[in-house]
């Protein structure tokens, strides 16, 4: 079973595998930076800055009013599976105008977390969207805010229109174990990819 590496497409058996990139996307204020820092074996290198009044005048902030920061090029956390595994965490920055910078992050790509907030759904449409298109698995996080409405996975699925054979986990980013299970899921879906596409689970 083939996966993908660090410096390029899947051509690697998973046992000989030494890195394993997984992006972390989603949405501006979503939880992209807590969920690296939540489950990095590491210091996560974070690229934050403040947030500015002009940017402030650009980013909705609605429903994350308290956000004081923001991503302005990536995060960048690890964590060892075993001696021949090793995820490397690249979280993706969230508003529209450093897209630019997502087809970098995701060459060598093995697939991709999602991360939506029932608030403000809409903002991961561009994520779904972009890792689609580019035949990259991936799986929706559903971060859990406080006081957010609850909806269950089927809900999400439909809300979004991705198909039955997209995982939907509802998760708290902030919670290590939680955040480590959509992971999992991610993992366990890029592998069921890579089986049905002979070994090219993304571009």
């Amino acid at each position: 079973m083939a996966f993908a590496n660090s410096d390029g497409p899947a051509t690697g058996e998973l046992a000989g595998l030494r890195a394993v990139k997984l992006l972390i996307a989603g949405g501006f204020g979503v939880g992209k930076t807590t969920m690296v820092g939540a489950v990095s074996e590491i210091a996560p290198l974070r690229t934050e800055e403040r947030l500015s009044d002009i940017g402030a005048s650009v980013d909705d902030l609605t429903g994350v009013e308290g956000k004081t920061t923001t991503t302005v090029a990536l995060d960048f956390g690890r964590i060892t599976i075993n001696p021949q595994v090793v995820l490397y965490l690249f979280g993706t920055p969230g508003q529209d105008r450093f897209w630019f910078m997502w087809k970098e992050l995701s060459v060598g790509a093995l697939g991709a977390v999602v991360l939506a907030d029932t608030r403000r759904l809409e903002d991961c449409f561009g994520s779904v969207d972009f890792f689609e298109s580019r035949g990259i698995p991936f799986v929706v996080g559903v971060n859990c805010f406080d006081g957010a409405d609850v909806y269950d996975e089927d809900e999400v699925r439909a809300a979004l229109d991705i198909g039955d054979h997209v995982p939907v986990r509802l998760c708290d980013v902030r919670d290590r174990d939680s955040a480590k299970l959509v992971l999992v899921s991610l993992l366990e879906h890029a592998m069921r990819v890579a089986l049905t596409t002979g070994g090219h689970a993304g571009a």
